[in-house]
């Protein structure tokens, strides 16, 4: 099984000049903790609600600051070809329940949280996978 077919394509994004205002009322209203950071279409960052609480608010930057400043650069990705037991091992090996989707081009074209491999039909793969991220 391939990535492409376990991937919820064309997630929402945010870009590096949105403000952590926008971004957190965005998560709020989807009622999620996570967006990918797309810039002219090519993935540059993630930033998360706690990116947003402890490098934002807890560092003193207002509603108002970029999402660039505490957004982290440069996220783990895998093709849309790339094997379902491959990704599950990067995110195993790195402890993180998302990985992205990009095309030769760096252009996002989806995401594989953790629930997505727990679906995948593969009880074993899902497992173990959990089990090694929890344990970070």
């Amino acid at each position: 099984m391939q990535v492409s077919d376990i991937m919820t394509p064309d997630p929402e994004t945010c870009s590096p000049a949105d403000t952590l205002r926008a971004v957190a009322t965005k998560m709020a209203e989807g009622d999620f903790g996570s967006m990918p950071v797309v810039d002219a279409g090519r993935l540059v960052g993630v930033v998360t609600d706690r990116d947003i609480a402890v490098r934002g608010v807890a560092q003193g930057l207002g509603p108002d600051a970029e999402i660039a400043e505490v957004m982290t650069p440069d996220p783990l990705c895998v093709g849309p070809d790339a094997d379902v037991e491959d990704a599950a091992g990067i995110m195993q090996d790195e402890q993180i329940r998302r990985l992205y989707v990009t095309d030769q081009d760096e252009r996002l074209i989806g995401v594989v949280a953790l629930a997505d491999v727990a679906l995948s039909e593969d009880e074993e793969l899902s497992g173990e996978t959990l089990e090694q991220i929890s344990e970070g």
